[in-house]
Formats: C-alpha cells, sequence, structure tokens
C-alpha cells in the first residue's frame, strides 16, 4: 500500500467515526474528543486531516447525500413506457431508498436529520437538495404524462415534493421500529396503493 492510499484510508476512517457519532448525538451535541473516543485516537491524528468539527461534518453530510444520490442513479424517468412499468419502476426506488436507511442508518440520520443543523448555509443547501429531489421526482410523473399513462392535469412540482414527504416520513419512521424491514414493506404497499388507486371507496 502506499503512503496516499494509506493517508486516505485513515482518513475514511475518521469520517466513518465522525459519522456515526454525529448521527448518534446529534452535530451541536458532538466534539473532538468524542470522535477521537470513536475512532480510538488522540486528538493529533483527527487534526492532521480535518480542520474542526464543522470541516468534518461537511464531509459526513456530502458524503450522505451522495449516497442518497448513488441510489437512484441507474433508474432515469424514461425508462417506464406503460402504468405498469412505472408501477414497477416506483417499487423498486422505494425499496432501494428504504432497503439504504435500513441498512446504512447513519447515512440516514446524517442526510434526514443533522444535514440542515450545522448552520444556515447547509440548511440552505439541505432544503436545496430537497428542491432537488423534487425536481427529479417530477421528472418520472412528466414521463408518464407525456406517455399518457399518468393524468395530464396533475401538477408534477408538487406531486414530486409531496412523495418526497412520504419518503422523509417514511426514512424517519424505519429508523425508529424494531422491524424496519416489515416496516418498508407495510409502507411501499401502502404508498403504492395510495399513488395508483387513491382513498376514495
Amino acid at each position: 500500500m502506499t503512503a496516499p492510499d494509506a493517508a486516505d484510508l485513515k482518513r475514511d476512517q475518521i469520517l466513518a467515526a465522525a459519522s456515526r457519532v454525529i448521527a448518534e448525538r446529534g452535530y451541536h451535541a458532538t466534539n473532538i474528543a468524542d470522535i477521537a473516543r470513536e475512532l480510538g485516537a488522540g486528538h493529533g491524528t483527527f487534526y492532521r486531516y480535518f480542520k474542526n468539527k464543522h470541516d468534518i461534518a461537511v464531509q459526513a453530510v456530502d458524503r450522505a447525500m451522495r449516497r442518497i444520490a448513488e441510489a437512484l442513479a441507474d433508474e432515469p424517468p424514461e425508462v417506464a413506457t406503460s402504468l405498469d412499468e412505472y408501477r414497477a419502476q416506483v417499487t423498486r426506488i422505494a425499496h432501494r431508498l428504504f432497503d439504504l436507511v435500513i441498512a446504512e442508518p447513519v447515512v440516514a440520520r446524517l442526510f434526514f436529520f443533522e444535514a440542515a443543523a450545522i448552520n444556515r448555509e447547509r440548511a440552505e443547501r439541505f432544503h436545496a437538495a430537497l428542491d432537488d429531489l423534487g425536481s427529479f421526482t417530477a421528472a418520472y410523473i412528466r414521463n408518464g404524462q407525456r406517455r399518457g399513462f399518468l393524468r395530464a392535469e396533475v401538477d408534477p412540482e408538487v406531486i414530486g415534493l409531496a412523495l418526497n414527504g412520504v419518503i422523509l416520513a417514511g426514512a424517519a419512521r424505519m429508523l425508529r421500529v424494531s422491524d424496519p424491514a416489515a416496516e418498508r414493506d407495510r409502507w411501499v404497499d401502502s404508498v403504492l396503493t395510495l399513488m395508483f388507486h387513491g382513498l376514495a371507496s
């Protein structure tokens, strides 16, 4: 292993330790001593790679945001050419996102709970990311409208943001329950029923 590789590995270890601590304790309740304790190293090790708590928290949240984006990267909107294909697509995306929450709760906690807590600038960036996710979801709805299998009169932007709100609520729920896999299935089934059949009897 070369020296740069070793340095990158150590940096990743510190970032992972900081992510765990911040996700568990919250950004404002975390200090460098907590991160060093989790890492099993001294403060000096931390400061060789990061300037301060803000620096590492920003990078931890950015990494969490990238993981969320990666979960959606291979599911372009135009793949669905019919209502059945769209339903299958929505099912895949929902499972992929909720499976990420279950498999990597640290990523989920950082994104959903800590990304907006660091400072005003980061809060604005978090809300911009939510807007981007809303636009991303709206693209799937527009695809269905263009192809004629989704209603033309619905507002894609509003529905996109609303569906993302459901995802946020579901993710928060899965982080709290004892059986997140069962909760995932319950949420996916219920949301699909709402999306494709509505509430009216």
